[in-house]
């Protein structure tokens, strides 16, 4: 990975292409904001853009995208769009994935996930439980089949790389196994205060790139936008506490979703710059601190 995190990609092993490190998650209300935002991130120089089916956002992802490249001011090769699918059900991945095109004004994705994967039991079986008591959420065989419905996207081109969202470590490992064509990329939540480590050492020895919807910790109260620690180290480098935590995450080989919903916060996240050792060291210490502090 570049040093420099505005030009920083993760090659996609189990796809094609590059992954840029600094990606846009328009999470945004409203068709005219969603529009503006989006046409800031590409002038500032945004070239990752990830929406989901569930979201309903792909309308207006696809809009403002296509007002640029009909203005030819940026180029379909130079945008890597990526959106994710609700259903788990394999007969309903590929009319899914065509929607989705439409909705995007766009021949092929660069990324499609499997948004929650995992497959609900058949009716009067939602409340069956395993030996432990736990209630059953997927089974292995319906998973591995909705990922077979996935697999035949790459091979019709309409998805260069396929992967998963908000997917578990044991998971992951069942299906990887058995994939034909593998995970390009599992997208989690991933901070100091929850930096899924074991995950992101499983996903770099089978070259699975990680990308993180929430590096800044959303929902997280207190989170890591108001650690000591982090603040700490924003102060001594003259740097705001979220391009602290966005360099740690690119630091560690992990690439990374923003929502700058103004051009002042995206120029913020896409000036953020690498983190000396102690600094991003002093970052990595945080989850055991407060595991001990517990």
């Amino acid at each position: 990975m570049s040093v420099e995190l505005q030009r920083a990609v993760l090659p996609l092993k189990h796809g094609c292409g590059d992954m840029p490190v600094v990606g846009f998650g328009p999470l945004i209300a409203g068709a005219s904001s969603t529009n503006s935002a989006i046409r800031e991130a590409l002038s500032v120089g945004y070239r990752h853009f990830d929406c989901a089916q569930r979201f309903q956002n792909e309308r207006g992802v696809g809009r403002a995208l296509r007002d640029k490249l009909l203005g030819t001011e940026v180029r379909r090769e130079e945008i890597f769009i990526t959106t994710r699918v609700w259903t788990r059900r394999r007969q309903l991945i590929r009319p899914a994935i065509d929607a989705s095109l439409g909705r995007l004004q766009a021949d092929y994705l660069n990324l499609y996930l499997m948004h929650l994967p995992f497959a609900g039991l058949p009716a009067g079986e939602q409340h069956r439980r395993d030996p432990t008591g736990k209630i059953l959420l997927f089974r292995h065989a319906m998973l591995h089949d909705a990922w077979r419905g996935m697999e035949d996207l790459v091979d019709s081109g309409k998805c260069r790389a396929i992967g998963l969202s908000d997917i578990g470590l044991d998971e992951l490992r069942h299906l990887y196994e058995s994939a034909r064509i593998k995970p390009a990329v599992v997208q989690v939540e991933a901070h100091p205060y929850h930096p899924r480590t074991e995950l992101l050492a499983f996903c770099k020895a089978h070259e699975i790139a990680l990308l993180t919807s929430s590096p800044l910790g959303r929902g997280v109260k207190p989170g890591p936008l108001d650690d000591g620690v982090i603040r700490a180290i924003a102060a001594r480098l003259n740097r705001t506490p979220a391009q602290v935590l966005l360099a740690w995450a690119a630091q560690r080989g992990t690439a990374f979703l923003t929502t700058p919903e103004t051009g002042q916060r995206a120029k913020e996240t896409w000036t953020s710059a690498v983190l000396p050792n102690e600094a991003f060291e002093q970052v990595d210490a945080i989850h055991m601190s407060l595991k001990n502090a517990r």
